[in-house]
């Protein structure tokens, strides 16, 4: 029988080019599959495992199960027909894609938002980080079987996805964002009943802190588990909540502030363990920051007024020649937008700058070796990645 030695780095053996020696015909390792099905993967993505006895040996991700190509598809229409693509990009938190879109073509074109316009857009993305956090949390905590907190945050979720409803008429895909500002202001009534929104979320958030954070078994599993290297961070591009539970305090919103965020009060959570844990605890107290920030904003946006900038016909709109790149703070990172317009009625070229890229693939394949296989899916869902966002 093969004998394990105590020190399991030294697993597996190398070549001298720094490549695993890994003989699945020796019998000592396995290749299995995880996902694209499995909750842990985040959505539609799978990955590909070698292991010894219940270890990682090695880790492939593999995606494209899910929409795809986004970025050609919008080169090849106009600009407004653009927004419904885009939006599928990254489907939990779809108005940063809007907001990043619009922001480009606005610049390009010379366009000054209204500023009941950027109070809105500022509303909106907060409000979609916090139903994206909601779900992450829930994912997170199912990855470690606590199926009750899941439950918990999807009605928290749907709360905030009725106060969409009400801006939009649209709970998944709002499209409010449009390049000169938005297509609405507040309706009538909604202060109050977005402040009882926050009210509720803030007692389901106290019962989660409860429940799974200070639960002996979520920590004995998650604490030291998935540590990211405070080096790696600059190394791999590692942004949002993995950097800033690293110890690194990268905010988009603070480092390049946009919209009204330099006129709202807030610091934004950092860690310093660098684990599975803190990652989880930045975010949820990330979830309590967005709370008290959409209560801010609430109050600030104007209750009349502009809210939209004259733009020629959208069918026949032609951005002048140039290029930009506006970038933003999602619940997962940095999130940007490098268009490029040719003075044609078309988007010359569109390049999405998402977090999952560099979380999902480099980072999870070197995060993954070592790793029990019961922990890959906790560990995944710490991350915080989209598939589709990835094969883009």
């Amino acid at each position: 029988m093969f004998k394990f030695e105590e020190d399991r780095s030294k697993y597996p053996e190398k070549n001298p080019d720094g490549t695993n020696i890994m003989d699945l015909e020796s019998g000592k390792y396995t290749k299995i599959w995880q996902g694209p099905i499995h909750p842990g993967m985040t959505g539609n993505m799978s990955l590909e495992l070698i292991i010894q006895g219940d270890e990682v040996m090695d880790c492939k991700t593999h995606v494209g199960y899910l929409h795809r190509g986004f970025e050609k598809l919008m080169e090849r229409r106009k600009f407004i027909q653009c927004f419904p693509i885009c939006v599928r990009i990254a489907v939990p938190e779809p108005d940063f894609n809007e907001y990043c879109f619009a922001a480009t073509i606005e610049e390009l074109a010379g366009i000054q938002v209204p500023d009941a316009a950027e109070w809105m857009r500022t509303l909106l993305l907060e409000m979609s980080r916090l139903q994206s956090y909601l779900a992450w949390i829930g994912g997170q905590s199912s990855s470690f079987g606590m199926g009750l907190i899941s439950q918990w945050t999807t009605w928290a979720r749907d709360l905030v996805l009725d106060r969409f409803e009400e801006i939009s008429g649209g709970r998944v895909y709002h499209m409010h964002m449009l390049p000169g500002g938005v297509r609405s202001l507040l309706p009538y009534g909604f202060e109050a009943r977005m402040k009882d929104t926050l009210e509720k979320i803030s007692q389901v958030m106290a019962d989660v802190e409860k429940v799974m954070f200070n639960n002996s078994v979520f920590k004995t599993r998650a604490v030291g588990l998935g540590y990211i290297d405070p080096l790696w961070v600059e190394e791999y591009g590692i942004t949002g909540p993995n950097a800033r539970g690293a110890g690194i305090a990268k905010d988009v919103r603070k480092d390049y502030p946009y919209l009204k965020y330099a006129d709202l009060d807030f610091e934004a959570a950092v860690g310093t363990d660098s684990d599975v844990f803190t990652r989880a605890d930045v975010r949820r107290r990330d979830i309590l920051t967005t709370i008290d920030l959409i209560g801010q904003i609430v109050e600030k946006v104007p209750k009349s007024g502009e809210f939209m900038a004259e733009v020629p016909n959208v069918l026949h709109w032609k951005i002048p020649k140039g290029q930009t790149y506006i970038r933003s703070e999602c619940t997962r990172g940095e999130y940007g937008y490098y268009t490029v317009t040719d003075g044609s009625g078309y988007p010359r070229r569109i390049n999405v700058r998402g977090p999952s890229y560099t979380h999902a693939i480099a980072l999870m394949e070197r995060m993954a070796i070592n790793l029990n296989i019961a922990d890959t899916a906790g560990v995944m869902s710490s991350l915080h990645t989209y598939p589709p966002e990835v094969e883009r």
